[in-house]
């Protein structure tokens, strides 16, 4: 599978961590941190709102 998708396996909030891991093959852990990071300087929040919304979920990529 490529492409970008929200993780439904291993999801904490919304899974776009998770996914982007999946997808670039990088630990969910580096992923969240490096976000948990750059949302405490304001970089991240509306981003992340952004990706939730407009990033499909797994399941929804695998329908079609």
């Amino acid at each position: 599978m490529t492409g970008l998708y929200r993780s439904e396996d291993n999801q904490i909030l919304g899974g776009v961590c998770a996914g982007i891991a999946e997808r670039y093959g990088l630990d969910p852990a580096v992923v969240r941190l490096v976000t948990a990071f750059l949302f405490l300087t304001g970089v991240t929040p509306l981003l992340y709102l952004i990706a939730w919304v407009v990033v499909p979920r797994k399941s929804e990529i695998e329908e079609n």
